[in-house]
């Protein structure tokens, strides 16, 4: 049977065995990049992160993505130092871990990332010395309240957008790094944002994109430097996800709760120096790239379009 179907092929005109050889080729391409999904997204083990080192560190831990990787951290019987602007709710999110995972210790630093960001850096480095810091997760950042043109940006939500997404970041990671080039180990997770990466714009929201776009990039230079000595750098590029800053109260298949999305994140760190964890994130991803820029873009600036409306008459109603 196979020397017939061979015989057929070669009595062919020359362009059917060319386009034949090439569809048979885009095949085995797309068959190895599936196969490659499935093992990545559903069979690759986690790391232990453990590894790395016996704590670890993550900023804006009290709501959102943050929380949620502070409970896997815990989980996974690091201990925890928590960075965050709220006292209170460092105490509440504190109190939580331990009355689930009583044998890890946490530590707490109060730091306003929109405050005195070099005080603020002062006490992380003070509460980390000596500390096996062997986890990073930069999660703290802040967003628009709610879609708007460039010149609608006040002089306030400027500066707090790079300063505490750009510079905090860059600043937290700068505090920690040394302990892990010294000790020759150690994972950092910058949290991305699809605004940046997944879509070719992200109008109306442009200071925002503009600053993940700098994380990526960040992330991607520190992960060329630094793997051959044991560190592994990484962006993370989340989709939506479930939590106040995205002004969504409910999960779906498409938009996973801060837990579920945590917890696919945890399998991920030390591997891809980008990476979208959750899976179905990946699929919509893939049918941005498959779309031309520009139906794209006009999709995005309709969307946005009608955040701004709704955050608009939100905000005349408050007034009123």
């Amino acid at each position: 049977m196979e020397a017939c179907f061979f015989d057929t092929l070669k009595a062919q005109p020359f362009w059917v065995i060319v386009l034949f050889t090439l569809g048979s080729l885009s095949l085995l391409k797309f068959s190895f990049v599936f196969l490659k999904w499935v093992w990545i997204n559903f069979l690759r083990p986690g790391k232990n992160l453990k590894k790395y080192g016996s704590w670890g560190l993550v900023t804006g831990p009290t709501d959102g993505i943050g929380k949620g990787f502070a409970f896997q951290l815990a989980r996974k019987g690091l201990n925890l130092v928590l960075v965050g602007r709220n006292p209170d709710k460092l105490k509440d999110v504190s109190d939580s871990i331990l009355a689930k995972y009583a044998k890890i210790q946490i530590k707490t630093v109060v730091v306003d990332f929109t405050g005195d960001l070099d005080e603020g850096v002062k006490k992380i480095k003070e509460t980390i010395e000596g500390l096996d810091v062997g986890v990073l997760i930069n999660n703290v950042g802040i967003s628009y309240p709610y879609a708007r043109y460039f010149h609608e940006v006040d002089e306030e939500l400027l500066m707090n957008l790079i300063k505490v997404n750009v510079e905090g970041t860059t600043k937290v990671t700068q505090a920690v790094l040394p302990g892990m080039v010294k000790r020759k180990k150690g994972a950092i997770v910058n949290i991305g944002s699809g605004a940046a990466i997944v879509i070719p714009s992200d109008p109306l929201y442009a200071v925002y994109a503009a600053t993940k776009a700098y994380i990526d990039q960040f992330s991607r230079c520190l992960y060329v430097e630094y793997k051959n000595i044991g560190i592994d750098v990484q962006c993370q590029v989340p989709l939506y996800v479930a939590t106040k800053m995205a002004s969504i109260k409910r999960s779906s298949f498409f938009v996973p709760s801060t837990d579920g999305y945590a917890r696919a994140a945890m399998q991920w760190i030390g591997y891809e120096p980008r990476c979208t964890p959750y899976w179905p994130h990946s699929i919509l991803w893939g049918l941005a790239y498959s779309l031309p820029e520009s139906v794209v873009d006009a999709w995005r600036l309709r969307f946005c379009l009608g955040i701004r409306k709704r955050g608009q008459l939100k905000d005349s109603r408050k007034k009123e």
